[in-house]
């Protein structure tokens, strides 16, 4: 693979990624819809300016690139949201529901650092990036840890009712 190639393949990768995080803020502003919980709807809040500042730090390294930065989401992502939409326009506010879609969105936001992290096409010659990538992805790890907790705690209030 050229140089350019190469440039472009990261690039592509990259934005990726911004997709994948805005899917997530679009999620967690769903999340928010679907709670009356304010605890949970600050910590939904803080998951989205989390990738809000992903997405900042992301553009920055494309322009350095040379490239375009994307907009928008994933069509993944825009079909999910719009099934969420449609389940909580029919569903009662659940809490543990609106948890495990959360939990689910992670997973997904993971699942596609781990893909650009793994993929032996793209070798990340900058350390900067590489370092700036596995820093998303440990604090993608620790959203989702947090996220499952407080489902599975929900869950166990719910079975103590």
């Amino acid at each position: 693979m050229g140089t350019l190639q190469h440039i472009q393949h990261q690039i592509s990768a990259l934005n990726d990624l911004i997709k994948i995080n805005n899917d997530r803020i679009a999620g967690y502003k769903k999340a928010i819809e679907g709670t009356t919980d304010e605890p949970l709807k600050s910590i939904f809040a803080g998951y989205a300016d989390q990738s809000a500042g992903y997405v900042n730090e992301l553009n920055d390294y494309i322009h350095k690139l040379g490239g375009s930065p994307a907009d928008g989401t994933t069509l993944s992502g825009k079909v999910y949201h719009a099934w969420m939409d449609v389940k909580s326009a029919f569903g009662k506010k659940d809490d543990h529901a609106v948890l495990s879609e959360c939990e689910y969105g992670e997973d997904v936001a993971k699942a596609a650092y781990r893909k650009a992290l793994d993929d032996k096409e793209l070798i990340w010659e900058d350390e900067k990036v590489l370092a700036l990538l596995n820093s998303h992805m440990s604090g993608l790890k620790i959203a989702h840890d947090a996220i499952k907790a407080l489902r599975d705690s929900l869950a166990t209030q719910k079975q103590e009712n």
